[in-house]
């Protein structure tokens, strides 16, 4: 059998001490070989029991420790776009956590040096194409028993937003998830976007727009809704129903434990997304692993990250603007011809 493949993991926050776990206890094929984050104290303890993983304060310094053949990129946003581009010049495949850039000039500027290395390098993390129930929605609207698909409506809700959240970033942040998975489900482009905003809720921070109603049209005519609350309060509750010509299909109800006592029934609402999407993170992190030891590379491109940077910028404008805006896209390299939505 083939040595586990030795993987850099750039941020210790949350969601990449999460990863460190996934790859440590969960993942097979794999080890964790680097792991770079400015707080030396966090990346220590993200790592305490891991043998042979050794800590660094910058992602260039972990992609040129010993034994690091791929790089898992959890750091903040902004940093991406830096650490994508030192993973192509390396040659190093790569799974990174959406967004790929923090706009999307830094995303044409990521595809541009993919494509100009000739071949694939990276997965784009948007895992909700690996949950069991999205993926039977997939797979039942690709079969076509319900007719062509007219309309998705999408529930996305939080408990609560982090410090300094922002009413732009319920669109770029939160609803990037809902426009991958549209695109991916409907195998179409968004083609403009429009964004209606109740009175905001009295449970959100001061001057906080949540929640928000944002309607996207696709290049096929369907159309998406998407509930956006992320100060709900009671939970993590992601929803998706497909309206078509012959059917309708819905994903994402809770169907976990049901416990009634003392005149009274209740079910556990998930508080958070690594709650929620855990089995989602597992397999796609398993098929990255599984792929990058085979030479090749999988599932969401760098084109997939770039198309939702685009529409979400337009989603923002739209925000802003109070009016429908239009999706401008690059032209689609021809790196990506055939990898579909």
């Amino acid at each position: 059998m083939a040595d586990p493949l030795g993987v850099a993991v750039l941020g210790a926050g949350h969601m990449g001490a999460d990863h460190i776990r996934r790859l440590d206890r969960v993942v097979s094929g794999a080890r964790v070989a680097a792991v770079a984050d400015p707080d030396a104290a966090r990346a220590k303890e993200a790592v305490a029991g891991i043998d042979a993983a050794t800590v660094h304060p910058d992602a260039e310094a972990a992609l040129d420790a010993p034994g690091v053949e791929a790089v898992l990129i959890a750091s903040p946003g902004p940093a991406h776009e830096e650490a994508l581009l030192a993973a192509f010049a390396r040659g190093l495949p790569v799974l990174c956590e959406k967004p790929m850039a923090p706009d999307s000039a830094g995303a044409l500027r990521v595809m541009e040096a993919e494509t100009r290395h000739g071949r694939r390098l990276a997965q784009i993390g948007f895992m909700r194409r690996y949950d069991a129930e999205y993926r039977r929605l997939k797979a039942l609207l690709d079969d076509g028993r319900l007719g062509r698909p007219l309309m998705l409506h999408c529930v996305h809700r939080n408990v609560s937003s982090p410090p300094d959240f922002t009413s732009a970033m319920l669109i770029d942040s939160s609803v990037s998830h809902e426009i991958d998975a549209a695109r991916w489900l409907l195998g179409q482009e968004l083609t403009a976007v429009t964004v209606l905003s109740p009175p905001a809720s009295s449970g959100a921070p001061r001057g906080l727009q949540d929640p928000q109603f944002v309607v996207f049209e696709t290049e096929g005519g369907a159309l998406v809704d998407v509930e956006v609350f992320v100060n709900c309060g009671f939970g993590y509750q992601v929803r998706c129903e497909a309206v078509c010509e012959a059917g309708a299909a819905r994903i994402g109800d809770d169907h976990g434990m049901l416990v009634t006592a003392r005149g009274a029934a209740g079910a556990d609402v998930p508080q958070d997304y690594l709650v929620r999407f855990a089995d989602a993170y597992d397999r796609e992190v398993q098929a990255w692993v599984d792929a990058t030891r085979r030479g090749q590379v999988t599932g969401p491109t760098v084109w997939d990250g770039y198309a939702a940077s685009v529409v979400a910028e337009a989603g923002v404008a739209a925000l802003e603007s109070g009016t429908r805006t239009t999706v401008e896209l690059a032209p689609r390299p021809g790196l990506y011809a055939g990898t579909g939505h």
